[in-house]
């Protein structure tokens, strides 16, 4: 470090340090300002032009050395020079102090944070120099960080001075004149009675109001800033397009007509999406077939000594598309039609923002929701395109039980699937690359049902990496990679569940540049709206959950946002309570945290494990396998997480998921009436063993003492 630096940074750390040790700050207080407010007026009176030219100074020191005191010093202007004069004065004092500091930061530090971080600060660099300006000014204007601090960062960047200057001058002077004002207003109080004067009430609901407006002014601004390249229709024929008609797409679509908006809602394949056709609808109704047979083949359980069960696995799947027809009509163009909706088959193409093409047609719209949905993920692994794989959109297809069936994936869709098939009585081998099946999951549970596959016959193969498939002799066969050995599995028919990704491409979001997450994801704000602001998505095209009933959620935040939030309050989708469930036997139910994930990020958790087998309609039911597991705050009721497995753990859980989302306790679960003998019980049950570990012993032994005192009369 030079001589210079050295000694500049030995004379601020003497004028800062003075500045605590001398207690100046106390002059730069209200109540110091308010004691010698007779002495400042009457020195101002006779000497106008010196009092301004101190206060500019000392404004300019405070601010340029980051000390504590700036907002009360900008009221001061306010208040003993008027709004124009303490404007003019506190306008530029604040930005010659925030050049000032921001010229030490640059000369003291800059070089040492480039030559050190440089590479790692490319791209920020980049994007300063790009739009520097831009950041700074909605720093200014709505600044996310104290004044000080944006200095002294912006010091580091390669943002030019005289642009810092500038840009600061203009973003700080509506915030100064809204505080000046205030300052004034404060002055002018000399009673009680004048705290309801209209001037200080305005003056303040300014002060409240001011940040809410300034963001709204960089939001506009945001939105003109990315659509200014793009020609605006003269009039807009439709007020939302929904591109998708899934469970998100039709869910937005269903709010955009119930809040009397003109809306259409464009599919290119089926109604209702993958849920209906491919996904949700379809494998519960495989799995409930299959449930019987495991049932029926365990009838003496139930005390019926014999049960034969013959059955065809065409009419199985024949079942299957007859529940999928049954389902379709709460789906159907019929229906939405009815709610007012317009519904386009077709392939949808995004050409601007507030416009799709749908064969020859040009729909323009004030907004667009994308609802695309997923599709399942194929890994690129040598020689599997010649497989003629599975996944969840052709299994349906199926009318011939496979006889060996190997099933790539231990997630909840590989998982549902090997247990309905080793059910109907394929020989499955189910491969997974971690560790353990359902990793998302804690370790026990994750053992529990691999136990249960193993006893219905599922070969689970775990911590086997898939490299590679061939065809030998005619026998097609997966070759995986076992703690460094090669092993050969043998099969006649692959299942693919290793995933989904999202369905970003060839609908026009390359072409207008819409951003994208590393996982191929849209990428969004808090409101569901991607980079282009007309444009918002919702569900699996935009994750983080690939469920159903998320992408319903979110559709509701997705579609009022993109209907009112130009003018009215926008949302923020919420994720506080976000259940999921395993339709396996016995069914895996989350929400909230496991251990697995308070471990990760370092949260601290009590633990509260009851166990179905105690439970009376589990032991009425001969299903008493699985627990309720409860993570809590520790020495407090609040509900921080729950796992549930056990049978229907999926209704079970509801509870729970109410609980937190209305931030209610294991007490108020504990008050609540449940029918008796019910699975739900179980959550009250928990609730209870929670308690128990929580009596107060001392307390006990003093209630012990006071009924051994009244027995002896």
């Amino acid at each position: 470090m030079t001589k210079g630096r050295l000694a500049l940074i030995a004379i601020v750390a003497v004028l800062v340090g003075a500045f605590f040790a001398f207690d100046l700050g106390s002059y730069v207080s209200l109540e110091s300002l308010r004691e010698h407010e007779a002495a400042i007026v009457a020195y101002r009176d006779e000497n106008m032009y010196q009092a301004a030219l101190i206060y500019f100074l000392v404004y300019v020191c405070v601010t340029a050395l980051s000390l504590p005191g700036a907002t009360v010093m900008t009221l001061a202007g306010g208040a003993f020079f008027g709004i124009g004069w303490g404007t003019l004065l506190v306008s530029f004092a604040s930005t010659i102090g925030a050049t000032l500091a921001f010229l030490l930061g640059r000369f003291l530090f800059r070089d040492a944070v480039q030559s050190r971080f440089g590479q790692n600060l490319r791209a920020v660099n980049a994007g300063v120099a790009r739009d520097g300006a831009f950041y700074l000014f909605t720093l200014r204007l709505v600044p996310l960080f104290p004044f000080f601090v944006i200095n002294l960062l912006m010091a580091l960047t390669p943002i030019r001075t005289l642009t810092f200057f500038v840009v600061s001058q203009i973003g700080m002077f509506p915030a100064t004149l809204v505080y000046v004002n205030a300052g004034k207003q404060l002055a002018a109080l000399d009673s009680m009675a004048g705290i309801l004067s209209p001037g200080l009430i305005a003056s303040f609901t300014l002060l409240g109001l001011f940040p809410l407006i300034a963001k709204k002014t960089v939001d506009v601004m945001k939105a003109r800033r990315v659509l200014r390249r793009f020609p605006k229709p003269m009039r807009f024929e439709r007020d939302m397009v929904v591109i998708g008609a899934g469970s998100a797409g039709l869910v937005s679509a269903y709010i955009g007509a119930a809040a009397r908006a003109k809306v259409t809602l464009i599919e290119k394949q089926e109604m209702g999406g993958d849920c209906l056709n491919r996904g949700c609808v379809p494998s519960k109704a495989l799995i409930r077939s299959a449930k019987f047979l495991a049932q029926a083949r365990h009838s003496q359980r139930y005390g019926i000594r014999d049960t034969r069960v013959e059955f065809d696995f065409a009419d199985i799947m024949e079942r299957v598309h007859r529940v999928i027809a049954k389902v379709a009509p709460h789906d159907s163009v019929e229906r939405y039609q009815s709610l007012g909706v317009e519904v386009i088959k077709g392939e949808a193409r995004i050409t601007s923002p507030w416009s799709v093409e749908v064969g020859k047609r040009t729909l323009t719209t004030r907004s667009i929701v994308v609802a695309a949905g997923g599709r399942p993920f194929v890994p690129p692994i040598p020689g599997i395109e010649e497989m003629d794989y599975l996944t969840s959109d052709n299994l349906w297809e199926l009318r011939e039980l496979p006889d060996r069936l190997v099933v790539l994936g231990g997630g909840p869709i590989g998982c549902e699937l090997s247990q309905a098939f080793a059910r109907f009585g394929s020989r499955v081998t189910q491969v997974e690359m971690l560790p353990r099946i359902l990793a998302r999951e804690d370790p026990e549970v994750s053992e529990m049902i691999a136990a249960h596959f193993r006893e219905e016959g599922v070969d689970v193969r775990v911590e086997h990496k898939a490299t590679g498939f061939r065809v030998e002799n005619g026998e097609k066969l997966l070759i995986a990679e076992h703690r460094g050995e090669e092993v050969r599995i043998a099969f006649d028919a692959l299942l693919v569940a290793v995933g989904r990704v999202a369905n970003t491409a060839d609908y026009g979001l390359e072409e207008l540049g819409v951003a994208l997450t590393r996982s191929r994801t849209l990428e969004v704000n808090e409101h569901l709206q991607t980079s282009i602001p007309t444009i918002y998505a919702c569900g699996d095209v935009v994750g983080p959950y690939q469920f159903t009933h998320m992408s319903a959620h979110q559709a509701w935040y997705a579609s009022v946002n993109a209907l009112f939030g130009s003018f009215l309050k926008r949302f923020r989708v919420d994720y506080s309570a976000v259940p999921w469930a395993t339709f396996t036997d016995p069914e895996v139910a989350r929400v909230g945290l496991n251990e697995v994930d308070a471990r990760e990020k370092g949260v601290e958790y009590e633990v509260t494990v009851y166990a179905m087998e105690e439970l009376d309609r589990a032991i009425t039911d001969e299903d008493a396998r699985g627990f309720v597991k409860v993570l809590t705050v520790p020495g407090k009721d609040r509900i921080l997480g729950v796992t549930i497995v056990a049978e229907h753990a999926g209704d079970i859980i509801t509870e729970y998921v109410s609980a937190m989302r209305n931030k209610l306790g294991l007490n108020r679960i504990l008050g609540t009436i449940h029918i008796y003998p019910t699975l739900a019980e179980a959550n009250k049950y928990a609730a209870g063993a929670w308690k128990r570990a929580r009596l107060p012993g001392r307390l006990l032994d003093w209630v012990e003492k006071y009924h051994r005192w009244r027995r002896r009369g």
